[in-house]
């Protein structure tokens, strides 16, 4: 995967905006995400360190590999750790494509938020399973834009959230890819697949989620494509402004907001 396929950009606001959704969401997606004294886990897809800090924690005793295409984003993850003195955790510039490792080399893999930016998610599953031990797991964790739905309702709004999901299509990906999960897994060949939804779901006596979750994680997300969905032509400017202004109508006291996450747990 090139790194200009990440349709969100490499900007600092990007960062921000990611260690904001891995901490408003820690609880949520990695409640029993553990891993045993001595065990190699590889990171795939480790962006810059928001999921690799909390693995690293839940787990001290585990031995984190975490790799990305980005040498911007392995810098970024390496200055997090270093500044919360972990010592379990090495990063690598690698290609998901072509993973520089032995075959069956890890106990487990973790990838988080990275299938819905690849054009062969399969491919990229079968690469994983190589480096993989046998009967050693996999996690994933994806999103899937189709399911978000809301309150107040607002075709605007709709509007927007699409143009993400045309960008990513345009750019290979699938932001659509949560409800993928198990054919991708079987196809892969795991075995024991359990794949689990886990709906968020957003209203006023949630004022952390409405402020961590619908501000700063999904209008931010929504908000990063601006530009390029008014210059695709996807939108005019005069209904972006109202989608969003809605989407913040919706992270208000009156409002709700609801989307699911899907996690999926297979072995080899």
């Amino acid at each position: 995967m090139s790194e200009k396929m990440y349709v969100h950009g490499y900007s600092n606001k990007e960062a921000v905006r990611l260690s904001d959704q891995a901490e408003t969401l820690t609880d949520f997606l990695h409640s029993n995400t553990r891993y045993a004294k001595g065990c190699k886990v590889l990171e795939s897809g480790c962006g810059v360190g928001a999921q690799t800090i909390i693995l690293a924690q839940n787990s001290p005793l585990a031995q984190f590999t975490s790799i990305d295409i980005s040498p911007e984003s392995i810098g970024k993850a390496d200055d997090l750790i270093k500044e919360n003195n972990i010592a379990n955790v090495k990063f690598k510039i690698a290609d998901i494509y072509d993973l520089p490792f032995e075959s069956e080399n890890f106990d487990h893999i973790f990838v988080c938020f990275v299938l819905e930016h690849l054009e062969n998610p399969l491919g990229a599953l079968n690469n994983l399973k190589r480096v993989l031990k046998k009967d050693g797991s996999i996690t994933l964790i994806e999103g899937d834009h189709g399911s978000t739905y809301f309150y107040p309702d607002s075709k605007e709004a709709k509007q927007v959230i699409q143009c993400q999901i045309d960008i990513q299509a345009r750019m290979k990906g699938n932001t659509l890819i949560g409800r993928q999960m198990y054919p991708l897994l079987k196809s892969a060949g795991f075995k024991n697949i359990d794949v689990l939804p886990k709906m968020v779901y957003v209203d006023g006596s949630k004022p952390f989620l409405i402020d961590g979750f619908t501000r700063k994680t999904f209008i931010a997300m929504i908000e990063g494509v601006k530009e390029q969905a008014i210059s695709m032509n996807l939108i005019d400017r005069g209904a972006w402004e109202k989608g969003v202004d809605d989407l913040y109508k919706t992270a208000t006291s009156e409002g709700t907001f609801c989307y699911t996450f899907f996690k999926g747990l297979a072995i080899k």
